[in-house]
């Protein structure tokens, strides 16, 4: 075996990532007080976290890759695996369960032609559910991106769609 095949890869973050986390943590007590912020940065340039990803932040902020790991799993904005253009969350809290979130769900599952958890094939969108999107006054609710959409139906879907390419 050459040298070069038996070198492990050092994980690196781009200049734009490492410009935009060290931005951050100027504004934090210490370097590890960034580290979602850190994760949400790399997700805005990359679209998800890699396991590369998670152990050059944990170098970047003197962290085990485990201890950003850990915080990369416990939110569920942080995507530790490829999702699509556009990623739809379906709101499965009680209030939107009771305004009719299981028919929205459906209705996504449907039309998408995936379930919970996939992605179209043309990677268009991922479909996930959660746990509360805090909307409950007017349920049911998804959240497209980062756009936060009410009142719901299985018979408005192809308009709330719109637009999202």
């Amino acid at each position: 075996m050459s040298e070069s095949s038996t070198m492990q890869l050092i994980p690196t973050l781009s200049d734009e990532e490492r410009r935009d986390i060290e931005a951050e943590i100027a504004h934090l007590p210490d370097r590890q007080s960034a580290a979602i912020d850190a994760l949400r940065i790399v997700q805005k340039y990359r679209g998800w976290v890699s396991d590369e990803s998670v152990a050059a932040i944990a170098d970047l902020l003197g962290m085990s890759p485990v201890a950003i790991d850990s915080i990369a799993t416990f939110y569920n904005l942080i995507f530790r695996k490829p999702v699509g253009r556009n990623v739809i969350m379906v709101c499965d809290s009680v209030s939107c369960f009771i305004m009719g979130a299981d028919d929205v769900k459906q209705a996504l599952m449907d039309k998408l032609g995936v379930d919970l958890g996939q992605t179209t094939q043309d990677d268009r969108f991922t479909l996930l559910p959660i746990v509360c999107l805090g909307a409950c006054d007017r349920a049911p609710a998804i959240m497209i991106n980062e756009d936060l959409i009410y009142k719901v139906s299985a018979e408005n879907l192809d308009e709330v769609l719109k637009g999202y390419e």
